[in-house]
């Protein structure tokens, strides 16, 4: 005789430690359109000319780092799921709602930037006329703002809230809680100044997502706190 609760109950057991990858996967695929990125234009948008995007190998490592920006996006919305999961129905409404929100708001001006990346790459064709100056100038600085200036502060915002209420849920072991404000003072505060600075957040993710795949799942039941460690 099958017991038919048996399939679900292993479903639900198997779900947040498989949809834990999508976490690592999130934070490798956005690590390595950083460092592409980075490694194309070094200095940013003021560093970035029409002539310097002609030339086939940084355009090309650039090309390779926005295709890798939907896939980046998408693992960490499956992501934000897991985390949920794993408060259960103790989470904390207000920084839930934090929570998020400004992962929804990371992920969809990420995609601008990448958007508005994309056709400023568009425009630099090694032939055809050059684009106008104030065309150029316009696009580049959009994406870099976008990427650097808001997505950045909305990913500090995230880690923040997710780091305090897994503190006070205890859920969050207090070495992962640190490196969680940490990286919130490094988003908010360097990050939009200091080149290499937004390896911080996909850092912190992978290190929760490692957390959350080695760490056995342990619902929070309302009005108790979650394990110590």
């Amino acid at each position: 005789m099958t017991n038919t609760p048996a399939a679900p109950a292993r479903q639900a057991l198997r779900t947040p430690r498989a949809a834990g990858l999508a976490g690592v996967l999130f934070a490798l695929l956005l690590a390595a359109a950083v460092v592409l990125i980075r490694l194309a234009i070094p200095e940013g948008a003021a560093a970035v000319s029409v002539p310097g995007l002609t030339d086939s190998t940084r355009r090309e490592a650039v090309r390779a780092a926005l295709g890798l920006v939907p896939l980046a996006g998408i693992f960490f919305l499956w992501f934000v799921g897991v985390i949920r999961t794993r408060v259960g129905a103790a989470e904390d409404k207000f920084l839930a709602t934090v929570f998020l929100g400004s992962g929804l708001v990371f992920v969809a001006t990420m995609f601008g930037a990448a958007a508005a990346a994309a056709a400023v790459l568009a425009t630099a064709r090694s032939s055809g006329p050059a684009p106008s100056p104030v065309a150029w100038d316009f696009g580049r600085h959009l994406a870099y703002e976008l990427m650097t200036g808001y997505a950045m502060r909305m990913a500090a915002v995230f880690t923040c809230s997710l780091s305090v209420m897994g503190h006070r849920l205890r859920i969050l072991p207090r070495w992962l809680t640190v490196l969680g404000l940490l990286a919130t003072l490094t988003l908010l505060f360097v990050a939009s100044n200091v080149p290499w600075a937004e390896l911080a957040f996909p850092g912190w993710a992978l290190l929760l997502s490692v957390h959350i795949l080695t760490v056995p799942n342990r619902h929070v039941r309302p009005g108790t706190a979650g394990p110590a460690t």
